[in-house]
């Protein structure tokens, strides 16, 4: 009798399995799963390091501390060689300003002076950005040319130099000579009909102490060659990482070097600027 129950058993075991089986396999068929619509990972792991990059706030200065400041007012050209993580086209500071400018993530100022002194609009910077121009245009339906309106928006490669300004000071607390960046403005080429360059022009100045947090979250690509590296763009102002030469420095008359020399001498004397700078901070340690 026992015997014979067992067979039973094995016999509904056997059943059931059987069914289930055979439900899976008719799921399979008749409703498959549907394709993720989901952009896939273009990598192997989350970088999530410069999202959660947090920027480190400046040493608060007083004022009474600052026994001696300089301003100087530099040209970094991205077609040398140490610059070209400027025009990097994963990562091209530019783009990086200008698009967060005309989303109101970054604020921005008009070039009538160097003071930020008048914000400008992100409805102001599309216009800067973005020229318009009317084309005509065969309307297929029609056959007839017609005129359209179309907006070109300017080429971020046509961005050939930034002009920095910063601010150098001796302070007495620390007893060191130390920089401070203030403001970013990207240099665009003006060109006339026949595609010759006429001049430079400033687009706008960034602030650039409002800006660190924007650039923090921004990977910069440098000559390393490392793709896991996490450098940002704050991280190349604020190190350093970049070849420029000095335009002009704060005097009486608010002159800029290519207004009281030219060619070479204007060269030569940026340089001197410079050798001048390092000379202060090096005979301060003279005893």
């Amino acid at each position: 009798m026992t015997k014979l129950l067992s067979m039973k058993a094995v016999r509904v075991w056997a059943c059931l399995g059987g069914a289930l089986l055979a439900t899976q396999l008719s799921f399979a068929q008749t409703d498959p799963s549907p394709l993720s619509s989901a952009t896939p990972l273009d990598d192997f792991t989350e970088r999530e390091v410069v999202q959660d990059h947090q920027v480190l706030a400046h040493q608060p200065v007083r004022e009474a501390d600052i026994l001696w400041e300089k301003r100087l007012w530099r040209i970094i050209d991205v077609r040398e060689k140490m610059n070209q993580p400027f025009v990097a086209p994963e990562s091209p500071l530019f783009k990086i300003l200008s698009e967060a400018a005309m989303s109101g993530d970054l604020q921005v100022y008009s070039t009538q002076d160097d003071h930020f002194s008048k914000p400008l609009s992100a409805e102001s910077v599309r216009a800067m950005l973005f020229r318009t121009d009317t084309i005509f245009r065969v309307n297929i339906d029609t056959g007839i040319d017609e005129m359209v309106v179309v907006q070109n928006e300017r080429d971020w490669e046509s961005v050939k130099r930034f002009r920095i300004k910063e601010a150098w000071y001796f302070d007495s607390k620390t007893a060191t000579l130390q920089v401070r960046i203030l403001g970013i403005a990207p240099l665009m080429d003006v060109t006339d009909e026949n595609g010759d360059f006429k001049f430079e022009m400033p687009l706008f100045w960034v602030h650039y102490p409002s800006a660190r947090p924007l650039l923090a979250h921004c990977k910069a690509v440098t000559h390393g060659g490392n793709y896991a590296a996490t450098t940002t763009w704050e991280d190349i102002f604020e190190m350093r990482h970049f070849a420029s030469c000095v335009t002009k420095e704060n005097n009486v008359n608010d002159l800029r070097l290519q207004d009281m020399f030219s060619g070479a001498d204007m060269v030569m004397h940026g340089e001197q600027i410079e050798a001048e700078m390092f000379n202060r901070e090096h005979d301060l340690w003279n005893w």
